[in-house]
């Protein structure tokens, strides 16, 4: 090994084990010298000034998840379809009929969910 790479490899060990260290000692600062104030509001899994109700039932329709879950999937497709474009006018016919498949997988889900009537808003 070469004079003067074992300095730069000392100066990689020792920096993660100040930093932790540092963030030790700000951590034992902070506990030290933060202010305590004990009641039964902080106690509270979430504070925000207003006392918490009880639970309540809330039904969410399912129509939502799936308009979400539909977004999604086809929004993935327009990701994958810029780079094909690109690699497919580099390269062979192959790509193109994997596209194709791709594609085509996608279509048939839109009329499923079509035909399904998932759709329509109600």
């Amino acid at each position: 090994m070469p004079e003067g790479y074992d300095v730069n490899w000392i100066v990689v060990i020792m920096l993660p084990i100040m930093g932790a260290l540092l963030i030790g000692a700000l951590f034992c600062v902070s506990k030290f010298i933060a202010p305590k104030r004990f009641s039964k509001v902080k106690d509270e899994p979430y504070e925000c000034g207003i006392p918490p109700e009880p639970f309540r039932w809330s039904q969410i329709r399912i129509r939502y998840y799936i308009f979400a879950i539909l977004f999604i999937i086809f929004d993935i497709e327009a990701v994958f379809l810029f780079p094909w474009a690109i690699i497919y006018l580099k390269s062979g016919s192959m790509i193109f009929y994997e596209m194709l498949i791709f594609i085509g997988i996608l279509f048939f889900g839109i009329i499923y969910s079509w035909r399904k009537g998932v759709l329509q808003w109600r």
